[in-house]
């Protein structure tokens, strides 16, 4: 009899077990499309505190007509939270400073330096009334070192080999946090929520995001989907795991690093499509590419858009906007920004020169309505056309359905005479840019190009 007492437990315990898995059991993450709104959009990066003279909420609000008419999509606002005082980093020579964005003293906190909750709120919703859609700068691997959770919760930090609270990098005015630790990753995804059901924001840019574990963000993505369909951009690139589940899209910094050294003739232009090949291969086919010539990090610390590609900046930018991915505009790129903006201190960008405006116009016109240029699986793939001049020319044609653009760009300090030798390209077409109509046919069809000229033809029937 106690036998069989001991039997009936222990199917009944086996039950139970097997009961509670599917009861209990994790949600399976999985991919997500991204929202419809994100296949052909354009984004703004805004550095709150050197965009205007007040650095503020709602000086840049006051903005928001001008950023429209620019015609670009979603807005993401570099880190908005307080900023560490403990051991604050400050600009060379100075005593004093504004110190790191990414220095994070409070998930749940607005910087009083741009404002309050209430100025951020307001913003949003205005930019929502304009139709926007708002990212914010997420900072997930590290906080300040001044962060409440490393009084509350030390057990969240990761140590060095003397027992002190680890530092990434040379950033000294950051703690290292450990995601082995379950309550840690409770915690940020409860802050992640709290910006999204208090403020309404529509997705985030996880900085060092391939430094944080991949199952962290795979989770944190799928809750957060249960509340809003999110656009989740990752500041990384040699993980594209990464894009598998949890992010939409990664950072083309080696497009960007090839791109620069074409401009300073260290490569040829060839090496731009096999670049684009590798990276159609690598890349999840949900996933899609960010495309620069400049962000806050390369302006401050490499350099600004002219000093790395010089006369070829346009035609760089022509690239970000036609190669496959989604094209970027770092606040002052449209205004031809010529100095390096200072991270750790006030330095106001400088809004007197319009001459770059009705370029990037053109293009996120061009962007929005030809279907070519979107984003998988709604955009067309790349079609690389041979040309006689190929070290110098980079020449491609994007087609889907009736809308087509051919791109042709002398990426060279040369005068270029060449022909297309791909019968594909055979087609009516409009320079975007000075609206001259071309019968484009390989058979007799010359190229002429000045340096560094490029052109954007889009199919009549693209129109």
């Amino acid at each position: 009899m106690k036998q069989y007492k001991i039997r009936i437990v222990t199917l009944f315990t086996i039950a139970a077990i097997f009961s509670g898995c599917f009861l209990f059991k994790k949600e399976v993450p999985k991919a997500t499309p991204y929202p419809d709104w994100v296949k052909n959009s354009v984004i703004y990066e805004i550095n709150t505190r050197q965009y205007s003279p007040e650095g503020t909420f709602k000086a840049l609000q006051a903005d928001l007509p001008r950023i429209k008419a620019l015609g670009v999509d979603i807005l993401w606002f570099m880190p908005i939270y307080p900023i560490g005082e403990k051991d604050r980093k400050f600009p060379d020579g100075a005593k004093t400073g504004l110190g790191s964005y990414y220095s994070v003293k409070d998930y749940k906190a607005i910087n009083p330096e741009f404002g309050t909750k209430g100025d951020f709120k307001n913003l949003v919703v205005k930019a929502h009334q304009m139709g926007f859609k708002v990212i914010i700068d997420w900072v997930a691997n590290h906080s300040a070192r001044d962060n409440s959770w490393i009084k509350n919760h030390p057990e969240w930090y990761k140590k060095d080999d003397k027992g002190r609270i680890a530092t990434p990098y040379d950033w000294t005015d950051c703690a290292q946090l450990d995601y082995k630790n379950k309550e840690l990753r409770k915690a940020m995804v409860s802050s992640m929520k709290f910006w999204i059901n208090n403020f309404g924001i529509d997705g985030f840019r996880c900085d060092v995001a391939g430094n944080v574990p991949n199952d962290f963000w795979e989770d944190a993505r799928t809750e957060l989907q249960h509340i809003k369909p999110l656009y989740m951009l990752a500041e990384n690139e040699d993980k594209p795991e990464l894009c598998k589940i949890a992010f939409d899209s990664n950072y083309g910094w080696e497009m960007h690093h090839l791109m620069n050294d074409i401009a300073k003739g260290k490569k040829k232009a060839g090496a731009i499509l096999n670049l684009q090949s590798k990276i159609d291969s690598v890349l999840p086919q949900r996933a899609f590419k960010m495309n620069f010539i400049t962000n806050h990090d390369e302006n401050s610390w490499n350099g600004t858009a002219k000093e790395k590609f010089g006369k070829g900046e346009k035609s760089c930018a022509v690239l970000t906007y036609t190669l496959p991915g989604m094209p970027l505009i770092y606040n002052g790129q449209e205004a031809g920004m010529t100095k390096r903006l200072r991270f750790f201190a006030k330095d106001t960008i400088n809004w007197s020169d319009t001459l770059m405006t009705p370029f990037y116009k053109t293009l996120n016109s061009l962007r929005h309505r030809n279907q070519a240029l979107w984003n998988p699986p709604y955009g067309g793939k790349l079609v690389p056309l041979t040309n006689a001049a190929p070290d110098k020319i980079v020449s491609f044609l994007r087609s889907s359905g009736n809308s087509r653009v051919l791109v042709l760009v002398n990426m060279s300090p040369d005068t270029i005479t060449t022909v297309i030798t791909s019968s594909i390209a055979d087609g009516k077409y409009i320079n975007i840019f000075n609206q001259n109509k071309i019968n484009f046919n390989t058979e007799n069809h010359k190229c002429y190009f000045e340096p560094w000229e490029y052109l954007v033809l889009e199919g009549e029937e693209g129109k």
